[in-house]
């Protein structure tokens, strides 16, 4: 698992009149070479802000996620997730915890994630707790980007939380995308990237108390999920490798095919993570908490 560490414009043109073309046609060579600087000086300056402004939407998400891709994401059927199930055996459930004060934000259970753009156990976590905030809620403004091409299962197809709103009448969600995927030589970095969304003093003191020993084996791992203190799930629920190779369109479209790999690990790892939130929000909406696989999910949580 990934461990934390100590820390346009472009110019006018116009119809010149007739005695102006005949003037420019009479200019002497230094003057026709002058203006040819000129107009490649222009277009230098142009394509530089052009790649300035691409690299710098790379840093946080190449770009939008595409609309129907966002559907199928939020859309994935109900009888598939009831199909796939989930298996304790398979997918690693949720570490339950008792006694700690109830995390709330704006009178709501609230969700804290804390990962890193270039964290490749991130990136497979992203799709199902997409999936299921989902349920709750509704996702705007996330971005394709992949993991790190030098780690492990490198470019692995995911989003980006950075910037990202969620709305929900349910839970709150609060994304911390602690680092870019683009590798630093600066010290001011974490595991080697550009620092991008340090968490604040009240999220690094979660951080610091629930990713630690009794509640992990490997302290410091992320994703790291609180559940309103009262689940955590720290580390990806199941491979990233899983991934490998597949488009999001592919991945999207694939998870209303119960039989089909990527749904077998993503929807089982969404109905996990849906249980814990129904919890939390005492089984409501109804529609979502009330299915087979979710009740049955909610008595193996210890709640």
């Amino acid at each position: 698992m990934a461990k934390a560490a100590t820390r346009k414009g472009a110019p006018s043109t116009g119809r010149k009149s007739p005695s102006t073309v005949r003037s420019s046609s009479q200019r002497g060579p230094i003057a026709v070479a002058v203006s040819i600087l000129v107009v490649a000086a222009i277009l230098v300056t142009f394509l530089l802000v052009k790649l300035n402004s691409s690299s710098s939407s790379r840093v946080t998400g190449e770009r939008p996620v595409p609309p129907a891709v966002l559907t199928a994401i939020e859309n994935v059927p109900t009888g598939a997730l009831n199909t796939v199930g989930y298996s304790s055996s398979k997918i690693p459930p949720l570490v339950s915890l008792s006694g700690q004060p109830s995390l709330r934000l704006s009178g709501k259970p609230e969700i804290l994630y804390i990962g890193g753009e270039f964290c490749p156990f991130c990136a497979a976590e992203r799709w199902p707790t997409i999936v299921a905030l989902s349920k709750f809620g509704h996702f705007s403004n996330l971005h394709l980007m992949t993991s790190s091409a030098t780690d492990i299962a490198p470019n692995t197809p995911t989003f980006s939380f950075y910037r990202s709103t969620y709305t929900s009448p349910y839970v709150a969600f609060v994304p911390v995308e602690w680092a870019t995927n683009k590798p630093t030589s600066s010290s001011h970095n974490f595991s080697g990237y550009s620092i991008l969304q340090p968490p604040t003093k009240s999220q690094m003191a979660l951080f610091s108390k629930y990713d630690a020993s009794p509640y992990t084996t490997q302290a410091g791992s992320i994703p790291f999920l609180d559940f309103g203190n009262r689940f955590l799930q720290i580390g990806a629920s199941y491979q990233p490798q899983i991934l490998d190779n597949e488009s999001w369109a592919t991945i999207a479209g694939s998870l209303s095919l119960p039989q089909s790999q990527t749904a077998q690990a993503i929807d089982a790892s969404a109905n996990l993570e849906i249980a814990g939130i129904c919890v939390m929000t005492h089984n409501k909406p109804a529609n979502v908490c009330s299915t087979p696989t979710i009740t049955k999910i909610e008595t193996t949580l210890g709640s």
